[in-house]
């Protein structure tokens, strides 16, 4: 189909209004994490690579690169030279990424002492990317390329042709930090840190003062596992809006959507079906042959296929056994969903998440995990679960190139003594780990715990180990931080 000229014209100038001095409308003043991260790719000038946002849709890729346009702007740099085009756009998508350029370049020729900057949204619309990408980098000196995707094989570039050319940054769904700042919650005036383990050199009193400071984060936080992290669904303030956001902007449209467009699935009810069972078992260690046969008529390799798609359309994270060779390739894997609203949203709970105690636990490890892998993803770390012998389990391990940092996550159990650690305790005796963490429900369990060996004959001995107790608000409140 033969776009007309006027009407591609029209879009273009309609998505780059600083192009006739306008102002860009509707941004927060407040700017997210990763935001920082992408300006310091946008001041290396020697960099060639393409720059890749991906996340799930609606989780803030536009908005960011909106930002962006806005500070080159307030620099000086020339208007004519930035283009922001989504290819999500019917009349974009079908006159492709040349024919748009294009008629940039006949609209506004750029300035010559300048680079053209590009952001272009969701992609995945463009047939043959990674190949336009390549091109771009090897032979087109004065562009620089900033890219947004939400599906496909974008999350580390790793088709041949664009390999090694693009730098990946991925953007989970609100921080609990972030969302405090969106709904423009006083912030508590705690300790800034750099890393959780500054929290071994402080004094009883320093524990007791930041308790004291966080106690008030509870009531947000527990607001922020219904609400969610994607930015809009969470500014609501009607709980019954909000989900219904969730699950028919972001969960139904991926789904129906995205895994059609895509991936060219038929069989949506059953990848539905697939879904609603990950909502209810959120965090859990997955047995394919069990999911088969409880979802009954749906083969272990499509149950398999379907896990894989989700995770490309950054649905779900998936984690691999702690270890190497065997013990992971026959291993089962954990599973976690973008964001700890989902379950809530997609199974119509409300605030019942909050009554009923699995459940909430469930959706703290979920937010935890996703705070977690958003601290530590820079330090190209492998996010695991460790399954003892004996059942014993840790929940989550960053493998970090200089150390495993091992936590669990005990926000339903008041107890965090004795067997309810029983499996953090022999992990960090087995493998030597100096240190690790609890993730707690109560302020007053803040603090360094004491543990004893779960040797046979040395079960009275004290743990080499340090390991502290952190309360949850607290913990993903200062990882949205360091």
């Amino acid at each position: 189909m033969d776009i007309p000229k006027t009407e591609l014209f029209g879009v273009l100038q309609e998505f780059n209004p600083w192009w006739a001095g306008q102002p860009i409308g509707d941004l927060p003043t407040w700017e997210r994490s990763a935001t920082a991260q992408i300006w310091r790719w946008v001041e290396d000038k020697d960099s060639r690579r393409t720059l890749l946002l991906t996340g799930a849709r609606q989780v803030g890729k536009t908005t960011i690169f909106r930002q962006i346009i806005r500070r080159l702007l307030a620099q000086g740099f020339p208007a004519q030279n930035i283009l922001y085009a989504t290819f999500d756009h019917p009349i974009l998508k079908l006159s492709g990424i040349e024919r748009t350029i294009g008629a940039w370049e006949e609209l506004y020729p750029a300035h010559p002492d300048y680079p053209r900057m590009f952001f272009l949204d969701e992609i995945q619309f463009i047939e043959g990317w990674q190949t336009w990408i390549k091109h771009q980098v090897d032979f087109q000196r004065g562009n620089r390329i900033a890219a947004t995707g939400s599906a496909s094989d974008l999350r580390d570039g790793s088709t041949e042709s664009g390999l090694g050319r693009i730098e990946t940054i991925p953007l989970p769904t609100l921080s609990f930090g972030e969302y405090l700042r969106l709904r423009n919650v006083p912030l508590p005036n705690l300790p800034r840190l750099r890393s959780l383990r500054e929290l071994f050199s402080w004094s009883p009193p320093d524990f007791a003062r930041a308790a004291s400071l966080a106690q008030p984060l509870t009531a947000h936080f527990h607001e922020y596992l219904i609400r969610g992290g994607f930015p809009e669904p969470a500014m609501q303030q009607d709980i019954t809006r909000c989900q219904r956001l969730l699950r028919e902007d972001i969960v139904d449209k991926a789904l129906k959507r995205d895994m059609t467009a895509f991936y060219k699935v038929r069989r949506v009810l059953e990848l539905e079906r697939l879904f609603l069972y990950l909502c209810y078992n959120d965090g859990g260690i997955l047995d394919i042959p069990t999911i088969a046969r409880e979802l009954d008529g749906v083969n272990k390799q499509t149950v398999t296929n379907f896990l894989e798609l989700f995770e490309a359309t950054h649905l779900v994270y998936r984690l691999k056994p702690y270890g190497y060779g065997k013990e992971v390739l026959r291993g089962r894997d954990k599973v976690y969903l973008a964001d700890a609203a989902l379950p809530g949203a997609v199974t119509l709970q409300g605030r019942k998440l909050l009554e009923r105690p699995e459940r909430l636990g469930a959706a703290v490890e979920t937010a935890f995990f996703k705070h977690v892998f958003t601290r530590f993803y820079t330090q190209a770390p492998r996010f695991s679960y460790w399954k003892g012998p004996k059942d014993e389990e840790v929940d989550l391990i960053a493998e970090l190139p200089d150390r495993a940092v091992p936590f669990e996550v005990k926000y339903q159990d008041a107890d965090i003594t004795g067997k309810k650690l029983k499996g953090l305790r022999h992990y960090l005796e087995k493998y030597d780990i100096e240190q690790g963490y609890v993730i707690t429900q109560r302020y007053e369990d803040f603090g360094p715990l004491e543990l004893t060996s779960t040797i046979k004959g040395r079960e009275r001995e004290k743990l080499k180990a340090q390991v502290m107790a952190i309360p949850a608000p607290l913990a993903c409140f200062w990882l949205s931080e360091v």
